[in-house]
C-alpha cells in the first residue's frame, strides 16, 4: 500500500514538473520575442568601448538576463 502511494506521488510530481518546465519555456520564448536585438547590440557596443570582451559580455548578460552566454558571444562577434 505504501509503495502505491509513493508511485502515485512520484507520478504527480513528474506531471507538475513537466507542466512547470513547459510554462518556463513558453515564458522564455515570449521574453526573447519581446527583446530587441538591436538594442542589445547597441548596449554591447557601448560596453565594448569601455571594457574588454569578458567584462562587456558580463554586463550585457546582467542587463539582459534572458541572453545566454552563446548568444552574447555571437553578438560580440557582430561588433
Amino acid at each position: 500500500m505504501s509503495a502505491l502511494i509513493i508511485w502515485v506521488m512520484g507520478a504527480v510530481l513528474l506531471v507538475i514538473n513537466i507542466m512547470l518546465r513547459t510554462q518556463i519555456l513558453r515564458l522564455e520564448a515570449r521574453l526573447k520575442a519581446l527583446s530587441n536585438p538591436q538594442e542589445q547590440l547597441a548596449f554591447l557596443r557601448q560596453q565594448a568601448a569601455k571594457k574588454e570582451k569578458i567584462a562587456a559580455i558580463k554586463s550585457l548578460r546582467k542587463q539582459y538576463p534572458e541572453i545566454s552566454l552563446i548568444e552574447a558571444n555571437r553578438l560580440w562577434q557582430k561588433i
